[in-house]
């Protein structure tokens, strides 16, 4: 048994048991993959993986354990080496966050100035996607950390703490009549006003889509959805040219910037949304972690988060 063989089993579950894609992943030919798994299988005397002829289709039951065990062992691994960068170079090296554009282009940027003016020898990468795509990075080590609204705390292998909660707002150029009576102490707008509007807001996955979504079905409002982006600049862009009302991120909006924008509350339409760090279960906790953590949500002591990632009680805003 090597470590070899560990990652060999790891990267065909991770490739949806494809040892031509697992094989690509870990730079070796796909031949070797197969021969080290069925060597890996003859040492341990049963079968890791279901087969059918040659192509493998799955886990067998004690399959599934010797996975999990691998994944534990791995990340242990990469632990050891996070603790000597740690002890090598305190004040350089490297730190990967993973970020939805939003986070990025409103949220961030102080935090990543704060940070880079503490630690000017420090590389940071910010790493763009969906929170899936997020949780998934997090997950195999490719970022230190992730930063996100939704779906990063339905993961049962991350370990994630809210930071701060937000609602939506609706904008409008300000010579529009759509949102005017809505606007400067007018009467509070409802789900079924926007039955008479055309609509620009996010893309699915992002910025409490899902919640914009539930609430009109729940309401049996039929919008009409004439654009979906997932940056609210184009968002702004677009009802800008008066293609319709945008439901945006109330982060997004910044009325000496938007000038030629109006803003009208819509939360208690939506609900407030809760952004969350999201880090890997049992990781290594580098110094430059805990400092990003820090200038981002200062409330996140090194104290709470470890003893929250030490398997005590979860924190909550």
């Amino acid at each position: 048994m090597n470590l070899h063989q560990l990652r060999f089993v790891r990267e065909a579950v991770r490739h949806d048991f494809s040892l031509t894609d697992a094989a690509k992943a870990l730079f070796t030919s796909q031949p070797g993959v197969s021969k080290a798994i069925i060597e890996f299988e003859e040492e341990l005397g049963f079968q890791i993986f279901k087969r059918h002829g040659k192509r493998i289709k799955g886990l067998t039951p004690p399959g599934e354990l010797v996975y999990q065990a691998c994944e534990r062992v791995l990340a242990e691994l990469e632990n050891i080496k996070r603790v000597g960068e740690e002890f090598a170079a305190r004040e350089s090296g490297q730190l990967t966050v993973a970020v939805t554009h939003t986070q990025a282009r409103y949220v961030l940027p102080q935090a990543v100035a704060a940070f880079r003016k503490k630690f000017p020898k420090v590389k940071l990468i910010l790493l763009q996607g969906t929170p899936e795509q997020l949780a998934q990075w997090v997950r195999k080590d490719q970022a230190d950390l992730a930063v996100a609204t939704e779906a990063l705390a339905d993961e049962p292998d991350l370990v994630t703490f809210p930071c701060y909660d937000w609602g939506h707002i609706a904008v409008a150029p300000t010579d529009s009549p759509l949102l005017k009576p809505f606007a400067s102490g007018g009467r509070q707008i409802a789900l079924a006003d926007f039955d008479q509007m055309p609509v620009i807001t996010y893309e699915t996955h992002f910025a409490g889509r899902k919640k914009i979504d539930a609430a009109f079905q729940k309401a049996g409002v039929n919008i009409d959805l004439v654009l979906e982006a997932i940056d609210a600049d184009v968002i702004k862009t677009y009802v800008g040219l008066g293609l319709g009302v945008g439901i945006i991120a109330e982060v997004a909006f910044d009325a000496l910037k938007d000038k030629g924008l109006m803003a009208v509350p819509v939360d208690h339409l939506f609900g407030r949304n809760t952004t969350r760090i999201a880090l890997r279960q049992g990781v290594f906790m580098r110094t430059l972690m805990y400092e990003f953590i820090a200038v981002f949500a200062p409330m996140l002591t090194p104290k709470l988060i470890d003893r929250v990632l030490g398997g005590g009680d979860a924190y909550d805003i």
